[in-house]
């Protein structure tokens, strides 16, 4: 990664880095260079803020404290970074937007963004094993929320509504994102690069 860095400094050639991990802090003196000619942004993904959840959901991912390190770390040294709710899993992390959001902010994230939960091919049945195994008792509040997303089923394939969702729920998602960020202060979806 860090050699990649070095080229696109080299050519000053624009790039957003979405990442789940604390590393990503090692390249700050190639992301200064960058940010001088507005050619990064830094994109931390925040699923949840709960650190048991996301040791059983992300397991190899830095916890939520040190992503939110991270953020403040890369802000501090004047490099634009916003956070990625990803994935927002209706009726298991999409109420934790407002504190996300809240916490991302206090950290210095300038922009932000979600993705609702996609499960395309495989993954679906992983990731009903996976409920069964940590959440049974949330398991079809889960998949039921996420099929109403889905046109009733647990993936959806469309350009235009893979990323959202359609339905009330959906709706429902982007508004409480909206608002948690606006009360954050966030009014950004991406970095200005030039």
């Amino acid at each position: 990664t860090r050699r990649c860095l070095e080229v696109l400094l080299e050519f000053r050639n624009p790039a957003i880095i979405i990442t789940k991990n604390y590393l990503v802090t090692r390249d700050i003196d190639i992301f200064r260079e960058l940010a001088r000619f507005q050619c990064i942004g830094v994109t931390i993904s925040l699923t949840s803020l709960d650190f048991k959840l996301c040791s059983v959901m992300e397991p190899r991912a830095s916890s939520p404290a040190r992503r939110l390190a991270a953020i403040r770390a890369l802000a501090e040294a004047g490099i634009p970074v916003g956070y990625l709710q990803a994935p927002m899993i209706p009726g298991l992390t999409d109420s934790e937007a407002p504190a996300i959001a809240r916490a991302a902010a206090e950290a210095g994230a300038a922009f932000a963004g979600y993705v609702a939960l996609r499960l395309p091919f495989a993954v679906k049945s992983l990731f009903e094993q996976w409920l069964e195994q940590h959440f049974p008792e949330r398991k079809e509040k889960v998949l039921n929320r996420i099929r109403s997303l889905r046109g009733g089923k647990l993936n959806d394939p469309n350009f235009k509504s893979r990323m959202r969702g359609e339905g009330i729920f959906a709706q429902q998602m982007a508004e409480l994102f909206q608002i948690a960020c606006k009360k954050a202060g966030i009014n950004k979806r991406w970095p200005e690069l030039a």
